[in-house]
């Protein structure tokens, strides 16, 4: 019973994710956010991962579930974490009093699109043994250990240090910042303060091999399949559009991250699916 109702909030959330997406800017514009245009195009390029992955991988997660498969629980912490991350964005995330838009009004689905995924994630987690998981091999352990760790320095080090050196400063050049400081010090703060010790975390366990490694692998190798298209996404799209701030050599990078990270969720998942399948 607890299993079927995860699979049902899963679905739920699925289903919220893509209607999220499709209320935006990249398809019916019923949700204006409170920003400029390069912030704009960074939503389009995100829903388009949230409507096409996110949503997708939240859906097969509650059916594994409602079919009595464990391993829905596996898949079901990818999704989950997504949101936790995106919707705190989309929520606060704009120039509110300052650009035009309406977002605010539908805060009550962002908040309710939080605590689903809040929710999930944790019954999730929960539900996700050790025991279920299999153990990844040296290669796999060696290339994830790698690419959290190049990760985290280049968050850190070559994306987020130049332009907080620069404010502190007191001679903020950053377009970026200049736009739009309300995005970029919510994006600051996230990327800081969750996904960069994460990537730490999890690269430091596999080293140590402490008791979780494997379980957090799997979220955020998961997470960062997800959270990494839809940054990549949202390069491209800024890229496309000739947008000022954007760069051809982080939206290369920004691939190449989302690329390791979705190849390497195939190959770890693949395994959890199949041995689920034959038990």
């Amino acid at each position: 019973m607890p299993m079927r109702r995860l699979g049902i909030l899963l679905i739920v959330y699925g289903a919220g994710v893509a209607a999220v997406a499709v209320l935006g800017p990249l398809a019916t514009d019923v949700i204006r956010y409170h920003v400029v245009e390069s912030v704009e195009w960074q939503i389009i390029g995100g829903d388009v991962a949230a409507l096409f992955l996110v949503a997708p991988t939240a859906l097969l997660a509650g059916t594994l579930l409602l079919g009595g498969q464990h391993s829905g629980a596996v898949v079901a912490l990818a999704p989950t974490a997504f949101g936790v991350y995106t919707y705190v964005q989309l929520a606060i995330g704009g120039e509110f009093g300052v650009q035009p838009g309406n977002s605010e009004r539908f805060f009550p689905l962002f908040l309710a699109m939080f605590l689903l995924a809040g929710l999930g994630l944790v019954r999730a987690w929960s539900a996700v043994s050790e025991a279920m998981l299999p153990e990844p091999s040296r290669l796999v352990r060696r290339i994830v250990v790698t690419v959290v760790f190049v990760l985290a320095g280049f968050l850190a080090l070559g994306l987020h240090l130049p332009g907080l050196i620069d404010i502190v400063g007191g001679e903020p050049y950053d377009l970026a910042y200049v736009d739009s400081p309300t995005v970029y010090w919510v994006v600051k703060l996230m990327d800081l303060g969750i996904v960069v010790p994460a990537a730490i975390a999890t690269g430091l366990g596999l080293v140590r091999r402490t008791a979780s490694a494997t379980k957090v692998m799997y979220a955020v190798v998961g997470w960062g399949a997800l959270l990494g298209s839809a940054v990549a996404g949202m390069a491209i799209v800024m890229q496309i559009n000739d947008d000022p701030t954007a760069s051809l050599v982080n939206s290369i990078l920004f691939t190449g991250f989302a690329l390791a990270f979705v190849v390497l969720a195939a190959v770890i998942h693949r395994r959890v699916l199949a041995a689920d399948r034959s038990s």
